[in-house]
């Protein structure tokens, strides 16, 4: 009767992780906007691909990361 209810418990629980992952997804499944970079094309040009989005996001990342790194760290006051 224990391990009974111990697998209707672990089924449950299986039942509402994957409901809950499912409605996480379905949230976002939405268009990506193409990305405009400066001095690429004009916004009148066809939507940018798939790779090139991928491309722009990840310079842009690495954009932001190295100008993070360039900001001075915080000195701790003395003690």
């Amino acid at each position: 009767m224990r391990a009974l209810f111990g697998v209707l418990g672990l089924v449950l629980a299986l039942a509402i992780v994957g409901w809950l992952a499912k409605a996480q997804l379905a949230s976002t499944r939405q268009a990506v906007p193409a990305l405009s970079v400066p001095g690429a094309a004009p916004a009148s040009a066809p939507a940018a691909t798939v790779r090139e989005q991928s491309q722009q996001i990840q310079q842009q990342f690495k954009q932001s990361v190295e100008a993070a790194m360039q900001q001075a760290r915080p000195v701790p006051d003395g003690q």
